[in-house]
């Protein structure tokens, strides 16, 4: 009886062992998807985007209100680089308003006080928002500021993010022409690429997101989130899907995916870039990405049924699965990890199966890395980035950094991945950054 049932143990866990390789061959399979429609949509999407960018804007006199909101914790040594950034833009300044959403809690509180009330003084309107509490986190700072004001275009940047004088008059040009687009992104980029070898793996891993996966979301008609920062939200179309909620770490995800199922569209711009901080250490990027990973998990607990359930199409809903399901592979490297160890103890393990799928696994993850990242220093090249992939040895030294790091962000946020899929709250942990060379 004892043998029959370690028997029958055996064989469920080859038979979820497998099905946990192939979930992590599907997940895979999504980054050669990419590659092969960004090659396919390149072309006419950057014409499209060329298009756009060309569309007029109305008259000095006519030019819509819009709204700058800054929200910030702890963050009082970036405000006063913020808040230069945004009085700089290049829009009539009575028709821009500047919020500082302050939710710190230490010396940036006074910090943030005493820096708005200089650009006031200096004939801006900026306003400073401080809550005493942080009841929905960003989501929350967001909607505060939403509720003080009634511009119908809102800019969101994170503290961290310097935009060029004219984002606003690129930003808004597609906005204008399309009353159908909810949101415009532009490409975030980096002030301290080349600090260490950490951020320096950073810039290729977002590069491959910024410049690969997201255009080519846009381009392929699929869902497109928004990253956070550096946007241009229209107001109706937040207030159509519903506002900010606070009920996931992603707020950004979980607002573009809600918009984007109701019919709103969105627009990804390449050659708009906003440079930003990366964190500097491996234990804060870690940070980051358990808070990322299980805000995918909370954002497709939550939408996924009632994506299932929109009018996209099924080749959008299948994508979007797999897009907030990608939060899983490290769940499922753990996952799989523990199910070899039983197998081998109960010494019931398939190496014959086991091993090709693993393999072809591994490889390609390292392929599909170096294609991604090949094909984002390509891509960038076109607006005078000043990329990393310089040659054979460069590129497979840096290819190995991501591949590590990107397994080792994903076995450590395996535990934050599982509490947000079983709906288990927890706080907003900000990245620390810190001031970069611009100032």
């Amino acid at each position: 009886m004892t043998w029959a049932f370690l028997g029958i143990i055996g064989r469920t866990v080859d038979v979820a062992l497998v099905v946990f390789l192939l979930m992590q061959l599907a997940l895979a399979f999504r980054v050669s998807q990419t590659v092969v429609l960004h090659l396919c949509y390149r072309r006419t999407g950057l014409e499209r985007e060329r298009l756009a960018l060309t569309q007029p804007l109305p008259a000095e006199d006519e030019l819509p209100a819009v709204l700058i909101q800054i929200p910030t914790f702890n963050e009082g040594h970036l405000v006063r680089r913020a808040l230069d950034a945004a009085v700089s833009l290049d829009w009539p300044r009575e028709q821009l308003q500047i919020q500082l959403l302050d939710d710190s809690t230490d010396a940036s509180v006074e910090i943030a006080r005493a820096t708005v009330a200089e650009f006031r003084l200096r004939g801006h309107d900026v306003t400073l928002i401080q809550r005493s509490h942080r009841a929905g986190f960003k989501a929350g700072a967001l909607s505060a500021g939403l509720a003080c004001s009634s511009q119908p275009f809102v800019a969101v940047f994170d503290a961290d993010y310097v935009p060029s004088a004219d984002f606003l008059r690129l930003c808004l040009r597609p906005l204008l022409a399309n009353p159908r687009l909810a949101f415009v992104q532009a490409r975030c980029d980096f002030l301290n690429a080349k600090e260490n070898r950490v951020t320096r793996a950073q810039q290729v891993i977002l590069e491959s997101h910024f410049a690969v996966e997201q255009p080519t979301r846009c381009w392929a008609g699929q869902i497109l989130p928004f990253n956070g920062t550096c946007g241009v939200w229209r107001r109706a179309a937040i207030e159509a899907a519903g506002g900010w909620h606070g009920d996931t770490l992603t707020e950004d995800l979980d607002l573009s995916y809600r918009a984007q199922t109701r019919g709103w569209r969105a627009l990804y711009l390449t050659s708009v870039a906003v440079p930003g901080e990366l964190p500097i250490s491996l234990a804060s990027w870690g940070q980051q990405q358990c808070r990322w990973n299980k805000g995918y998990a909370e954002t497709a607990r939550k939408l996924l049924p009632s994506i299932w359930g929109s009018d996209l199409s099924w080749v959008q809903k299948i994508d979007a699965a797999l897009h907030l399901g990608g939060c899983a592979f490290g769940l499922l490297v753990v996952a799989t990890g523990i199910l070899c160890g039983i197998d081998a103890l109960l010494g019931t393990l398939s190496y014959s199966l086991v091993l090709p799928l693993a393999a072809l696994g591994l490889l390609q993850g390292v392929i599909g890395a170096l294609a991604m990242a090949l094909l984002s220093s390509n891509f960038l090249r076109r607006y005078g980035a000043n990329s990393q992939i310089r040659d054979f040895m460069t590129t497979c030294r840096l290819t190995f950094y991501t591949v590590l790091m990107h397994h080792y962000a994903a076995a450590l946020s395996a535990g934050s991945v599982l509490n947000g899929i079983r709906g288990r709250r927890s706080g907003f942990v900000r990245t620390p950054k810190r001031v970069g060379l611009s100032g």
